[in-house]
């Protein structure tokens, strides 16, 4: 037998070495498309934090101002002479007393170098036009205050409301101010009559046309409302529907065109099913517009095909070895699925069921078909009455001109996320908690 000759040999070697060195090389090329691979995908999620970043300090910068308020002190004259009462003991009287024009002596005795008729009217802008009922509120709750002198804090005209937080920003926003008026707000500030006091306006009172007037309660109340005729409605239809399919229905075409279309729904644009409660509802059955009842019929159409494929995926869920043991110690069909694969399918459909619930509360687009426009200054009292939703106030107060709404629209905003955000983690709360692994 012959012996390789040394030749041979070192080329074996070599064709050896020069193998491994190809494997190396390939080995090096693939860990560097792995980390450039993994790079990418780090500097994504950066990049997308990095926007929640912007957008949220964008929103809170803007809209963290909106709940302070602005406040300007006057010594008022409550006398029935200055407010025009003829019998202090009258409560219609006292209602519809004067009230701003006691306001308009106070800031003439104030200011008295202000004589001109233009000059006044500017004067008497300083304060808000809310501010007579603010008075009024307060000598009807206590009448003890007729015929008395005192410091009143009433709330400040949203112009002069945002040039007094703006004045420690940079330059102060002067908007249509002159110099004139600018130094009768200076006057005050160096007298110590004007100071900021938390915003509860804004959470107390409904829509108004007057920034320092306006509130989001109205609104929340109406998405309420909204939400609550969503939620009685979208639950019980929508776990109904996906008992019937994964447990009762038949495997055939009809049954798999449901589930397709179910499937499909879930990705319609939300304005078409504004479309179809406008069409439905509004136009066919003639119901009124910008109520509560309407705008949850729209919205459970929209959520529903949610809460079905939540709800079919949570009874998936359950193991057949479950039912099983309940048909072998002879358990109906009906027994099994109520008190065995429902409760423990709950947690599952609980989740999507809210998660349905915060896609619908900051949806706008349908209620904008349906009319939940609407300027509504009163606070709804029932899913009947005239309501706006958050989403939609937000809506209405962006397209607002004056500055001032500016920052109480980023404010709603900031409520709004706070509402979806404590849905969410409320979501994955109860998953965790009543979440069972098979």
């Amino acid at each position: 037998m012959n012996k390789p000759s040394s030749h041979d040999t070192g080329a074996n070697v070599e064709n050896t070495m020069s193998t491994i060195d190809k494997v190396n090389r390939n080995l090096a090329k693939r860990y560097r498309k792995e980390k450039t691979f993994r790079a990418m995908g780090i500097a994504s999620i950066a990049f997308g934090l990095l926007c929640l970043v912007v957008l949220f300090t964008d929103i809170i910068g803007k809209g963290h101002s909106a709940f302070l308020q602005t406040y300007i002190k006057l010594h008022v004259d409550l006398s029935t002479e200055m407010l025009y009462i003829d019998d202090p003991s009258d409560p219609h009287q006292i209602a519809a007393a004067d009230y701003q024009g006691a306001l308009k002596e106070a800031l003439k005795e104030r200011f008295p170098e202000v004589t001109d008729r233009r000059q006044k009217r500017n004067l008497y802008g300083i304060v808000s036009n809310g501010a007579g009922f603010q008075l009024r509120q307060m000598v009807e709750e206590n009448p003890a205050l007729l015929n008395t002198q005192l410091d009143v804090w009433v709330a400040a005209d949203d112009d002069y409301d945002t040039y007094y937080k703006s004045r420690g920003e940079g330059e102060a926003y002067t908007g249509r101010f002159n110099e004139e008026q600018i130094s009768w707000i200076e006057a005050l500030i160096a007298d110590g009559a004007v100071k900021k006091r938390f915003n509860t306006t804004f959470f107390t009172a409904g829509d108004s046309r007057e920034p320092e007037q306006a509130g989001i309660r109205g609104a929340m109340m109406g998405s309420l409302f909204t939400l609550l005729v969503t939620l009685a409605l979208s639950f019980p239809i929508g776990v109904a529907a996906a008992v019937y399919l994964e447990e009762y229905a038949p495997k055939n075409r009809f049954t798999d065109f449901i589930e397709v279309n179910i499937n499909n729904l879930a990705a319609v644009p939300s304005i078409i099913f504004g479309l179809l409660g406008l069409a439905i509802f509004i136009n066919f059955m003639e119901m009124p517009r910008s109520v509560p009842l309407v705008g949850g019929f729209v919205l459970t159409l929209m959520t529903l095909p949610t809460i079905i494929i939540s709800s079919r995926a949570a009874i998936q869920a359950v193991p057949p070895s479950i039912r099983e043991a309940a048909m072998g110690i002879g358990a109906s069909k009906m027994q099994v699925i109520l008190h065995h694969v429902l409760p423990l399918a709950l947690p599952g459909m609980l989740t999507g069921t809210i998660i349905g619930m915060a896609q619908a509360l900051g949806e706008t687009a349908p209620l904008l078909m349906i009319g939940m426009v609407a300027f509504i200054v009163d606070i709804p009292g029932g899913i009947t009455d005239p309501a706006t939703a958050l989403p939609v106030q937000i809506f209405l107060w962006a397209d607002s001109p004056e500055r001032a709404f500016v920052e109480r629209t980023s404010a709603a905003i900031m409520v709004l996320l706070g509402f979806l955000i404590l849905m969410n983690t409320l979501a994955v709360w109860l998953r965790k908690r009543l979440e069972r692994r098979w």
